[in-house]
């Protein structure tokens, strides 16, 4: 081969590698197919997970190996402790994100106290932030379950700001959080030691116990509630929680820090176009040792095949038992 002709070799392999390498985005558009069988390793979740409803528009590319993950997710619950969940918010969408606080009967307790520290350094920075809507000053003065209720006293800087979208917000973040425990279905709230019957200066009526269908308005079209972000990924996974997407149908992956997709399963949820549905998946995948990888749920636009409602929660993958 000439001299001329290996260069010219040289320049058409240089271009079709680098048509794999972008910078961090939104999850790439793919066909309808990628529902039904495996997907190509390009189809890889962002570094910035996309607010249901709204449809990636910019490149692929796929997450960095030094995906966000809270150090909970590093190892299996240690010794002496215990593991639960806090609600924060990504935008303005509720996520679960893992906690692991030392062992203790108090759960209630320990969740609000852990959702009162927010979230911690690396959480709350880079692209894929996570927030809080509750003021920092908010202290925990008592909690109480009883029949299947939680009392939860705050005190007053709780209701402090204003805007209807924080204050409903934070009252979500509450909410999910002790509804996380079978134990608890509702929560009532007091201030100082006060029952709360209209909260704030937007005038929130709680007449009784608030429940988590009150904040549907705060969760993404496909809100994945187990593994929560940061969490260790079960092998095989087993992913949890609601749906309210078109005909009920959207798809649900493992994937490596590479981006290569390690499994993949198209789910139907209970109900969907319009309700709320259920759906707990099972997704068989395959790593040789603990490692970061993403979560990612996405279902498929009726009108061109691309992908909407698209969230990805990072996670510690496990080797198989």
């Amino acid at each position: 081969m000439n001299r001329i002709a290996l260069l010219a070799l040289l320049a058409l392999v240089m271009a079709a590698c680098s048509s794999t390498v972008g910078d961090a985005g939104p999850l790439p558009i793919t066909s309808p197919a990628v529902v039904e069988g495996t997907s190509p390793t390009s189809s890889a979740p962002s570094a910035l997970p996309v607010v249901s409803g709204t449809p990636p528009s910019t490149a692929p590319a796929s997450p960095p190996p030094s995906a966000p993950t809270s150090s909970a997710s590093l190892s299996p619950s240690a010794p002496g402790s215990t593991d639960l969940v806090i609600y924060l918010l990504l935008g303005q969408r509720l996520v679960p994100v893992q906690r692991q606080v030392p062992a203790t009967l108090g759960v209630a307790r320990a969740a609000m106290t852990a959702l009162l520290a927010g979230p911690t350094p690396l959480e709350g920075s880079g692209p894929s932030a996570l927030s809080t809507l509750i003021p920092a000053e908010t202290q925990l003065l008592d909690i109480a379950v009883s029949n299947g209720i939680a009392v939860v006293d705050l005190t007053g800087p709780f209701e402090s700001g204003g805007g209807s979208t924080s204050m409903f917000g934070r009252l979500a973040q509450v909410v999910y959080t002790l509804t996380q425990f079978p134990t608890v279905t509702g929560v009532t709230f007091r201030l100082d030691g006060q029952p709360v019957m209209t909260f704030s200066g937007e005038g929130i009526v709680l007449t009784g116990p608030s429940v988590r269908a009150d904040y549907h308005d705060f969760l993404p079209a496909i809100f994945v509630d187990s593994p929560a972000w940061g969490g260790t990924l079960p092998n095989p996974a087993r992913v949890t929680g609601i749906a309210n997407v078109f005909e009920a149908q959207f798809a649900a992956e493992v994937v490596a820090s590479d981006g290569t997709v390690l499994g993949q399963q198209t789910v139907s949820a209970s109900c969907g176009t319009g309700c709320w549905g259920t759906f707990d998946v099972t997704i068989p995948y395959r790593v040789n040792r603990a490692q970061p990888g993403w979560v990612t749920v996405y279902d498929l636009s009726a009108r061109d095949g691309t992908r909407e409602n698209v969230g990805s929660y990072p996670v510690t993958l496990t080797p198989g038992g």
